[in-house]
């Protein structure tokens, strides 16, 4: 039995829909494109950093929620005007983050496992 509960979400609604669930509760989400039937993601950064995240889950803290969320399809998250975007200030994926905090990682920060390790870790 794992330390953390993980939810995997599609979109923006069901994100919002998780993150108010688990209120009051510490959640870390990892924000990364829609994969397709085969389970590949249309951006190569969050197929590259995808393994390395989940490598450091052992490192969530007790009771603590992973939201996995693809962010969409690629024009929609290329829309400057999508919710992501406008709501939660994301710039590009991957991004992991530790919810109500302005601790995140993006990018390549996502493909170096002591980043990852030290966000997960970190009060």
């Amino acid at each position: 039995m794992s330390a953390y509960i993980e939810v995997n979400v599609h979109g923006y609604e069901q994100f919002c829909q998780e993150v108010e669930k688990h209120k009051g509760t510490t959640v870390f989400v990892y924000f990364s494109g829609n994969k397709n039937a085969d389970g590949v993601s249309w951006c190569p950064d969050c197929v590259k950093a995808e393994p390395v995240v989940r490598g450091e889950l052992k490192n969530l803290p007790e009771g603590a929620v992973f939201i996995y969320c693809q962010v969409g399809e690629r024009p929609y998250w290329k829309d400057s005007n999508n919710e992501f975007k406008r709501n939660l200030k994301l710039a590009s994926v991957p991004t992991l983050l530790k919810y109500g905090t302005a601790q995140k990682l993006v990018e390549e920060e996502c493909l170096n496992a002591d980043l990852v390790q030290m966000l997960f870790s970190e009060d």
